[in-house]
């Protein structure tokens, strides 16, 4: 017979399960290491969280996730307002900036086309980024930096066609076999795309 808990830990184990990765087991063990700490660290994981939620907002200008707007890199001086690179969600930002070769602006789809989910253009931060182009004449490129899955590749194309006749240069991240990576392990797909994407040495 499977073991019962007070409403209090069914309720946080449940909370906890709705978490993206944290499957029933995961979720508990997680609620069992909350209630062995003490008070004081307990409750500062719930201010944080509420804090969070409070205080975060998203940018007027770029739609990723902020304190303050516009963002730290909207309002930046020595970024390059000619470059828009387009990413599927603020964590890609992130990814982007340790880079640190892109000095251009961001734009925040919060999400990407899947008809199978659902989700279509309006479901996601497309209509800013049109007008975003409109109240900005600055911007000369589109850099399309969704990720390579079905639904990153149909938005990419969605966002290419819209900007076909504005005259914005529009550009894709390349796909391609990664660094380190071995041959035989590649599938068809990535290496079709290596091929495409092949450079002059």
């Amino acid at each position: 017979m499977a073991m019962r808990f007070s409403p209090a830990i069914t309720r946080l184990i449940a909370e906890l399960n709705k978490l993206p990765g944290i499957g029933a087991k995961t979720a508990q063990r997680l609620a069992f290491h909350i209630l062995a700490q003490d008070n004081e660290q307990a409750l500062a994981l719930a201010d944080a969280i509420r804090d969070a939620k409070q205080d975060v907002t998203l940018c007027s200008e770029c739609c990723n996730l902020t304190e303050d707007d516009p963002c730290d890199i909207c309002r930046s001086q020595n970024r390059d307002r000619s470059v828009v690179c387009v990413v599927e969600n603020p964590r890609d930002v992130s990814v982007m900036e340790r880079v640190q070769n892109f000095d251009g602006l961001y734009h925040v789809l919060h999400g990407a086309i899947s008809p199978m989910e659902d989700i279509g253009p309006e479901d996601i931060k497309l209509r800013e980024l049109l007008q975003r182009l409109q109240q900005h004449q600055e911007i000369e490129e589109i850099i399309l930096a969704m990720n390579p899955s079905i639904e990153g590749e149909a938005t990419a194309l969605y966002i290419a066609r819209l900007l076909h006749k504005t005259g914005i240069k529009t550009t894709q991240l390349s796909h391609g076999i990664p660094m380190g990576a071995d041959l035989e392990y590649a599938d068809a797909e990535t290496l079709s795309r290596a091929l495409k994407n092949r450079q002059e040495l």
